[in-house]
C-alpha cells in the first residue's frame, strides 16, 4: 500500500488523492487553510485561558475532568489542577478501560490531590450495544459506528454529573482530530447540550432498546426549564500540543510510570483492538491513520515513531498477537465470529445522529 511520504497518510482512504510525487491532498492544500486553524486555535486559546481564570462553582468543584487513563487526560488533570488552582473532580466510567490505563489512573491520582468518582453502567447493555453495532456497522465502518455512540454515553454520564452537582465545566482530554469536527472542535455547542435527545434513532427504532437502556443517552429534557448545563470544553484543541511532548511530560511529573504505558497503543480501550480489525478488514486502512497522519502534517505527532509503529498496530491486529490479542478476547466475550463483522447501511449524517428536537417540540 501506497502511503503520502509526507504524513505517511494511506492510498485507501477516502480523498487521500496521492499524487506521482507520492504527496497526499491533505499536504498539498494551500498555505492558507492552515493560518486559518492557526488563527481558530489562538481564539480557542483566549476563551480557554479566559473560562479556566473565573469559572467558579456553585458547590464543591469548578470543573469536572474526565480521566480516562492515557497520557492527555492525566496530563489534563495535573494542568488544571495545578497550574489554575481549579476545584476539580475527577471522573472515570469504568468500562474497556485496560490496566494499563488503571495503573496510569492510580498513580496520577497518587500526584494529584483531587477527588475521583468512577462510574461503572450495566455491562450486559454494554455487551448488547456493541454487539448489535458491530453487526450493522454504517459504511465508514466500526470505528466511526461504535464509538460515535459509545462516546456519547460517556461524555452524557459527566454532563449528568455537572448538573447534578451544579459544576459549570467539564474537561476533556480529546486530542486535536478527537472526535471528528462533525461533533466537536475545541467546544460542543449549546444546541448539542441544551436542545437535542442523544439518543441513536436506530436504537430507539429497532426496538432491541428497553427505555431504561436508551436512558443511558444524555437528553437535556429529562430537565427542568431553567437548568443550567454546563460547557464541555477539548484544551488540547486549544493549547499548542505535541504527542510526543505530552508522553515526556507525564512520565518527568511521575503521573505515568514509562513512556511505554503513556503511549496510546498501550493505553488504548481493549475494544478498539477488534474495532480496528474490521475496518481494516473492510476499509483497507487502520481507522486511526487519518487522525495521526493529520497530527503529523501539524508537527504534533512525531513521523519518525508512527512510520514503525503504525505497521507493527496493523501487523498486531491481523495476526492477533501480542496487544492484537484483544481481538480474539473480545470477539469471545461478544460471542461474535469474524464473518459477524458486517457494514450494512449507509454513512450516518450529523442530521442523524443529532436529528434535533426544539423544546416543545
Amino acid at each position: 500500500m501506497r502511503k503520502c511520504t509526507h504524513c505517511l497518510l494511506p492510498e485507501t482512504v477516502p480523498d487521500a488523492d496521492i499524487d506521482a510525487s507520492g504527496i497526499c491532498r491533505f499536504c498539498r492544500q494551500p498555505a492558507g487553510v492552515q493560518a486559518s486553524e492557526a488563527a481558530a486555535r489562538q481564539r480557542y486559546e483566549a476563551d480557554l485561558e479566559q473560562t479556566l481564570r473565573t469559572t467558579r462553582g456553585e458547590g464543591d468543584y469548578d470543573c469536572i475532568v474526565n480521566l480516562s487513563g492515557g497520557k492527555d487526560s492525566c496530563l489534563l488533570l495535573h494542568r488544571i489542577r495545578n497550574d489554575y488552582g481549579l476545584r476539580v473532580l475527577a471522573f472515570t466510567t469504568d468500562m474497556n478501560i485496560p490496566e494499563v490505563a488503571w495503573a496510569n489512573i492510580r498513580r496520577t491520582l497518587e500526584k494529584v490531590d483531587v477527588e475521583h468518582i468512577v462510574y461503572t453502567p450495566p455491562r450486559e447493555f454494554y455487551r448488547k450495544l456493541y454487539r448489535y453495532l458491530l453487526q450493522n456497522q454504517e459504511e465508514r465502518g466500526a470505528v466511526r459506528t461504535v464509538c460515535y455512540v459509545c462516546a456519547p454515553l460517556y461524555e452524557g454520564y459527566a454532563l449528568q454529573v455537572a448538573v447534578e452537582k451544579k459544576i459549570p465545566l467539564v474537561l476533556a482530554g480529546y486530542s486535536p482530530g478527537q472526535p471528528e469536527p462533525e461533533r466537536m472542535v475545541y467546544e460542543f455547542s449549546r444546541d448539542l447540550l441544551e436542545r437535542i435527545d442523544w439518543t441513536p434513532p436506530e436504537l430507539r427504532e429497532n426496538n432491541l432498546f428497553s427505555e431504561a437502556e436508551l436512558g443511558h443517552f444524555w437528553n437535556p429534557f429529562r430537565y427542568p426549564a431553567g437548568t443550567r448545563f454546563p460547557r464541555y470544553l477539548a484544551p488540547f484543541h486549544a493549547w499548542p500540543y505535541s504527542q510526543e511532548e505530552n508522553i515526556r511530560k507525564v512520565v518527568e511529573l511521575g503521573l505515568i510510570e514509562s513512556a511505554t504505558k503513556a503511549s496510546p497503543v498501550h493505553s488504548n480501550c481493549p475494544l478498539n483492538w477488534l474495532l480496528m480489525y474490521s475496518d481494516l478488514k473492510h476499509l483497507g486502512y487502520n481507522p486511526y491513520a487519518p487522525e495521526f497522519s493529520k497530527l503529523i502534517r501539524e508537527g504534533k505527532a512525531n513521523r519518525t515513531y508512527w512510520k514503525v509503529m503504525a505497521p507493527v498496530v496493523d501487523t498486531m491486529i491481523r495476526t492477533q498477537t501480542f496487544l492484537g490479542k484483544n481481538v480474539r478476547q473480545s470477539l469471545k466475550s461478544l460471542d461474535l465470529k469474524p464473518e459477524d463483522l458486517k457494514i450494512t447501511r449507509g454513512a450516518t449524517s450529523k442530521s442523524e445522529v443529532y436529528p434535533g428536537r426544539k423544546p416543545g417540540e
